[in-house]
């Protein structure tokens, strides 16, 4: 018994060293970062503010690449054939948790990434053209009843967070609504502005139109009202139980040595408390939003239950 334990001992003793020496060197090349939505958008704005300021900390450059589509999930999905040696990282949006209830694959989303920390989460709202006669959302609600899966609207996708709580509207309401997904926020505004769609549910990228008057905000998502946007209600206050604010992170492949979470984790944390990356955030009414790695590894699990009791109340689970 005895020489077992010297025998773990030693075992431990010379990993210890090595893990050491391993977060000593990292990085000595530079770190890819894959992010969910496409350039240009308040993600891609705000995660490359972020990889910038991360870069100047660990002496290396902090690449982004970006991979639209498949609501979100793709970064995530990269991570899974990815060396797990902390050069590649990715973005994780709140759709991740979603995506074995509602698709086919062959790893978890919790136990399939090594989460090193959460950054920030998105503010949403619903807009409309600014000549739209959907001029509240009380017009809003009875063009829907009257019209029923006739009144359109856009998201960054199927299954993303703006589509699930818009469908998750309509279902407390008793309204149908017709659903058309996009890649990004380019896309969906372009598409708005053009006539295309009725309305839009989307992060805050949407400012600079209802600034310039061509949009109206009908409503926003969090707990309180927005300072850019005051007179726009929340959800809550239009009697609606609900907040959503889609908190994402930052994810490493399954078996990256905990040195090297950790070297990424500190680096990362100190790359949000800068003031360029708060100025982004600032841009599209975000905030600092941070989780430990063991807290959001505990985010992961919680909320992966929590988007299973979703997507079935939403009847949009598809069978195994």
């Amino acid at each position: 018994m005895q020489r077992r334990h010297v025998l773990q001992w030693g075992a431990a003793s010379l990993a210890a060293p090595a893990f050491l020496a391993q977060a000593q060197s990292f990085p000595n090349k530079p770190i890819k970062l894959v992010i969910a939505f496409p350039a240009g958008g308040p993600t891609d704005i705000t995660m490359r503010a972020l990889a910038d300021n991360a870069s100047k900390i660990l002496g290396q450059p902090v690449i982004v690449e970006n991979k639209p589509g498949a609501g979100g999930t793709l970064p995530a999905q990269t991570l899974q054939t990815s060396a797990a040696d902390g050069y590649t990282i990715a973005q994780i949006p709140l759709g991740v948790f979603r995506l074995p209830y509602t698709t086919k694959i062959n790893w978890d989303p919790v136990k399939d990434i090594s989460y090193v920390l959460n950054v920030t989460g998105y503010a949403f709202g619903l807009v409309v053209p600014a000549d739209s006669p959907l001029k509240t959302w009380t017009h809003f609600v009875a063009w829907a009843k009257a019209n029923p899966g006739k009144l359109s609207y856009g998201s960054t996708g199927t299954m993303t967070s703006p589509h699930l709580t818009m469908e998750l509207i309509a279902q407390q309401l008793g309204i149908e609504l017709l659903h058309v997904p996009y890649k990004g926020s380019a896309d969906l505004m372009q598409s708005i502005l053009g006539g295309q769609i009725m309305a839009a549910a989307d992060s805050t990228g949407f400012a600079p139109q209802v600034e310039a008057g061509k949009l109206r905000v009908l409503n926003t998502w969090g707990a309180d009202r927005l300072a850019k946007f005051p007179d726009a209600p929340t959800l809550k206050e239009l009697g609606l139980n609900l907040v959503q604010n889609s908190p994402f992170g930052i994810g490493a492949p399954k078996g990256t040595p905990d040195a090297v979470v950790k070297r990424l984790h500190d680096a990362f944390k100190q790359a949000m408390e800068q003031d360029s990356y708060k100025t982004a955030l600032a841009r599209y009414d975000m905030v600092p939003m941070y989780m430990s790695t063991a807290a959001y590894q505990k985010f992961a699990q919680d909320t992966f239950a929590q988007e299973k009791a979703l997507v079935e109340k939403l009847g949009l689970a598809k069978p195994m």
